[in-house]
Formats: structure tokens, sequence, C-alpha cells
């Protein structure tokens, strides 16, 4: 299964992350293979800044990156916001634009989920 999930609200990051720990808990009770990437572009980039999201999805957040799940920031959301790539936290990917992110992966055969 291929999915990417997109982002673009502060208030629907617990939405987001509980979608992603809901379909890990599924594809590994069902031994599914799998390629995820969580996808913030708008507002939500401020969520890869440390601290800023509740401790209980910071350690949901890294279970899923411990499981391969790939989070990535959209370059032009992060300059609108003021953000340096080197404030995110560990292990975010930073993609040149989220738009090209989204329809290429979508080229590629990713389901696109916007909680």
């Amino acid at each position: 299964m291929k999915v990417i999930y997109h982002i673009d609200a502060m208030e629907a990051w617990a939405m987001t992350l509980g979608n992603v720990r809901n379909m890990l808990d599924w594809l590994h009770q069902n031994q599914e293979s799998y390629e995820i990437e969580v996808l913030a572009n708008g507002p939500a980039v401020r969520g890869y800044l440390p601290g800023i999201l509740p401790d209980s999805l910071n350690v949901v957040m890294a279970q899923a990156k411990a499981e391969g799940v790939v989070f990535a920031a959209c370059r032009n959301a992060l300059r609108a916001q003021a953000l340096q790539p080197e404030s995110l936290i560990e292990k975010t990917v930073v993609v040149p634009a989220g738009v090209i992110e989204l329809a290429q992966k979508q080229q590629a055969g990713f389901a696109y989920i916007k909680p």
C-alpha cells in the first residue's frame, strides 16, 4: 500500500497522526507492505518544530518514523513561515514544493488522504 497524507493546518495534526497510527496497526496485523508519507505545507509545517506539538503526538510521530513513515515539509511553506530547515525535528525531509510532491506521489500510485 502506498499512501500520502496531506496536512496544511496545525489543528489537523492529531487526526492525521491518529489516521497514520491506525493504518500502520492494520498494515502490521495484515502483514501488508507499505510506503507512507506525511506531507505538511502551509501553516502545518510548524508542527515539525521541536516543542510545538503535544508530547503525546510527538511520541506517535517518533514511533511512525521508526516504522518507516516519511515526514516531509514543503520548502515554500517553510519560507512563507520564515522557518529554516535546520530548525525542524530530526529526520524531517524537506521537499522543494509540496504541490509538486503531492502530484508526483499520486502519479506514482500513492493514494491521497487529507484528514
